[in-house]
């Protein structure tokens, strides 16, 4: 299978405790300074999140809870990363179309963003981001 460049498995510091673990993301955890928090929840039985990609911002996922799969693709190939570990992410850089997938009941997803939302920022249809591939 190829790879996508640029695409990353982050491994976030886990301190573990009797009480509970902690993993923590800031300032060095990803390569850009973080501008927007969101979280997917309650994602109902064979929804499908994302479905688009991003011109200038760089997004860092998160299971915090469940699983989910990621499916990037750079306009030329396809991978498919399972995300199901709170001390691992996936950094997902700009110009990378990405769709979240097969949702295990309970599953949380933490988006850790460069940018503030931004619609301009959003290529919503793949054709389009074929074609903004086939530009370099």
């Amino acid at each position: 299978m190829r790879m996508i460049m640029k695409i990353k498995i982050i491994d976030l510091p886990k301190i573990e405790d009797p009480r509970g673990n902690l993993s923590v993301i800031e300032k060095d955890t990803v390569p850009f300074a973080i501008k927007r928090v969101y979280y997917l929840y309650d994602v109902p039985s064979g929804a499908e999140r994302g479905g688009h990609a991003h011109i200038v911002q760089s997004a860092f996922l998160v299971a915090l809870s469940g699983s989910f799969d990621v499916i990037l693709n750079d306009g030329v190939g396809e991978q498919v990363i399972t995300l199901n570990r709170p001390n691992k992410g996936l950094l997902i850089p700009e110009g990378v179309w990405r769709e979240l997938k097969n949702f295990s009941s309970g599953s949380v997803c933490l988006v850790v963003s460069s940018g503030e939302f931004d619609e301009t920022d959003y290529i919503r249809d793949f054709e389009d981001f074929v074609k903004t591939k086939s530009l370099y």
